[in-house]
């Protein structure tokens, strides 16, 4: 190797960092100083990201869509479905699906 190399090489190697000075540094409140607070409005802002790629929030869009209506139906039949807990609104329209003679909608 000839001396012209060695003394390039010698450069590079004294421009590389210390790491018992890195190690030995201890981190004081101006180090923290540019960082931003993270509170609870600032996470409820975040998105979730996967490999690179935001996560879309909330419930993921069907491909069997239904249409919005008001219906005006009697105390006791809304009574008789709520009853019946959580998903009380699928079970109507299963009814009216039965009563109309309509074929089972099969989920995507």
């Amino acid at each position: 190797m000839s001396e012209s190399k060695r003394a390039t090489i010698r450069k590079y190697r004294k421009i590389g960092s210390d790491m018992k000075k890195v190690d030995a540094y201890v981190l004081g409140p101006k180090d923290y100083e540019e960082i931003p607070e993270l509170t609870d409005e600032w996470f409820a802002k975040a998105q979730w990201h996967v490999g690179g790629v935001a996560v879309p929030r909330g419930r993921p869009k069907s491909t069997v869509t239904k249409e919005h209506v008001n219906m005006r139906l009697d105390r006791d039949v809304l009574a008789h479905f709520r009853a019946g807990g959580p998903g009380w609104q699928s079970r109507i329209n299963a009814a009216l699906r039965k009563v109309a003679k309509l074929d089972k909608r099969r989920r995507a």
